[in-house]
């Protein structure tokens, strides 16, 4: 599916997937040893009664209806609740807040399918342990693999393609080189979704050498269609999922057979069918008083948000509705993914109208509880967690009512458990106050925290760009900022972004601020200054020239006149040089008024 086109600002917050996870505050006892007594428990398979889950450093250490509990252990009840394993988003793509997003609702792991690769490292490390942390555990397909122009290639990020059958090994192998945790391709000429432009796609030749090539690497080779056609032809290529149900039309009883004799798995991400058919879905989700109150603003943005699709592709949700419910019959494997990052969906929040829309299209609640906890966990290799079980990862959702008589009662979120901690459930609060006065630029003979070199590099670019301290014209602190802007990338710049709110693109409310004011000196060209601000994080950004050259020169940003930005969240502010060539330019005295 499509998955939105990325902004400066969009391109920006990527910086901020490269840091380590943030420790959470504890939402009750400050370790993670507990125990939740008397509470009903899904263990992922079924229901149980009556039963108390013991947690200790981090484990799920027994569960049991007479359970002893040892002295000293935090002791939560869970009488009219239930307990259910951490959720497992089975398709997203994640990108700047999404892991915070999703563990704020329960996802403890999302299985991305498609992301910068450069992020996987850090998530390989983050989820083999049991640190406390703010954010869901991340699998990733990494790059995609797609033909030349492909879906894909129309976001900004450069990245490789594959339209060479005799260069699949080659291709899957270097994929798998950088992290990928197994491989996703793309089977879709674009024709499902009316008024749209065909685009190339992988040949039938290149779509079985990948997934030949995947399974000799011991990989999942994954598939995205939106056709029945084409479901048929990978299916028959030896896909091991697909990843969105087909829904241009109600497909027969041959694929449904094939897909189950191949024991294939579907992720039919429902909740984007809804957005294309504009069921108004995420809207809905936004405005249940469960939900509502845990949303950050982007949340709540994105989810009333729709495709730019005509109004003849509203076919898609029923359709897709009934191919699951025929599936389901026939015994195929489920598994509950939103594909969030898209139109109308939310990282966490979605997908528990993903696990609402699985029921209205057969499956029973407990059915779609497994969907999202024991079967992506059991298809995807996932063997310490999905389960609530003596051994496995304390990774725990607690929720008022029954689930598995109420879908919807997974909504009602007592507390979530990551590791054995308890996670901090933040409502939306306002934006911490941002005061005036003068930014730091240097801490000790470094750059500040809140500074940070920003180049193209994060959609595909090759400029480069690097801060050093200085001294500025009297003596005093300054940043010297140096680099070369390379062309070729879809948009090109080199040069610094200042965070206020400390995390990239935190929001701060500097409202009591009226302007920017900093001197500056350069190489003679010109350099753009962009304010990002706003509940939408993909927003325009305001935006200034800023002339330089070999003197110091003052510069007067009207920040609460200047268009597109909202000082009440304030996000970030960037200054960098977009010409092809080497830059160099320096700051100093710079102020906020």
């Amino acid at each position: 599916m499509k998955i939105p086109q990325p902004t400066w600002l969009s391109a920006l917050m990527l910086v901020a997937l490269s840091g380590a996870a943030v420790a959470a505050e504890p939402g009750g006892a400050d370790g993670d040893d507990v125990a939740i007594r008397d509470v009903r428990v899904f263990d992922g398979e079924r229901m149980l009664p009556a039963t108390t889950v013991l947690v200790r450093d981090g484990l799920i250490a027994a569960v049991g209806a007479k359970l002893a509990i040892p002295a000293g252990v935090p002791v939560v009840e869970g009488r009219g609740g239930t307990l259910l394993p951490g959720l497992i988003d089975a398709h997203t793509h994640s990108f700047g807040e999404a892991r915070r997003d999703a563990l704020r609702f329960g996802v403890t792991t999302e299985l991305d399918m498609f992301t910068d690769h450069r992020l996987l490292a850090d998530a390989r490390k983050e989820r083999e342990g049991h640190a406390r942390t703010d954010r869901a555990d991340l699998w990733s397909a990494g790059t995609l693999v797609t033909a030349k122009g492909g879906h894909g290639t129309e976001y900004g990020l450069a990245i490789p393609t594959l339209d060479d059958p005799a260069q699949a090994e080659t291709f899957v192998r270097d994929r798998i080189g950088e992290g990928s945790d197994y491989i996703k391709l793309v089977v879709d000429n674009g024709a499902a979704y009316a008024g749209r432009a065909r685009i190339p796609t992988l040949s039938d030749e290149t779509t079985r050498a990948a997934i030949d090539a995947a399974h000799r690497q011991n990989k999942l080779a994954m598939v995205h269609v939106a056709q029945v056609a084409d479901a048929e032809k990978v299916i028959d290529a030896g896909a091991d999922g697909l990843i969105h149900v087909y829904s241009d039309r109600v497909a027969d009883a041959a694929l449904v057979a094939a897909i189950k004799r191949r024991n294939a798995f579907v992720t039919p991400t429902l909740s984007v069918m809804a957005t294309l058919s504009r069921a108004g879905e995420g809207a809905r989700l936004a405005a249940d008083p469960r939900i509502a109150p845990m949303l950050q603003p982007a949340q709540k943005d994105a989810l009333g948000q729709t495709f730019p699709l005509p109004k003849q592709i509203d076919h898609h949700l029923p359709n897709a509705l009934e191919n699951v419910r025929r599936l389901h019959a026939a015994g195929v494997t489920l598994l509950a993914g939103t594909d969030a990052g898209n139109p109308g969906t939310a990282h966490g929040a979605s997908q528990h109208a993903e696990l609402a829309l699985l029921v209205s299209a057969g499956l029973s609640p407990v059915e779609a509880l497994r969907a999202a906890t024991s079967a992506p966990a059991r298809r995807f290799g996932l063997h310490d967690r999905g389960r609530i079980a003596p051994g496995l990862r304390a990774d725990l959702i607690l929720v008022d009512g029954d689930p598995g008589t109420d879908i919807t009662a997974t909504r009602a979120i007592r507390t979530v458990w990551k590791n054995g901690y308890a996670v901090a459930r933040v409502a939306d609060q306002p934006a911490p106050r941002l005061g005036a006065g003068a930014v730091e630029l240097l801490r000790g003979a470094q750059p500040a925290p809140n500074w940070a070199a920003s180049t193209d590099q994060i959609i595909g670019g090759r400029s480069q760009s690097k801060l050093a301290a200085a001294q500025g014209q009297s003596g005093g602190p300054a940043l010297q900022v140096a680099g070369e802007v390379v062309a070729g990338a879809p948009s090109t710049w080199g040069g610094l972004i200042l965070f206020p709110g400390g995390e990239p693109m935190a929001a701060t409310d500097a409202s009591g601020v009226r302007e920017l004011v900093l001197r500056v000196r350069g190489d003679g060209q010109a350099l753009t200054l962009l304010v990002f601000s706003g509940a939408d994080i993909n927003g325009r950004p305001g935006m200034q020239r800023v002339e330089t050259g070999s003197d110091w020169r003052e510069v007067r940003v009207p920040l609460a006149t200047l268009a597109n930005v909202d000082l009440t969240r304030l996000r970030g502010i960037s200054l960098a040089a977009i010409a092809p060539g080497p830059f160099a330019f320096a700051i100093e005295a710079v102020e906020l008024r």
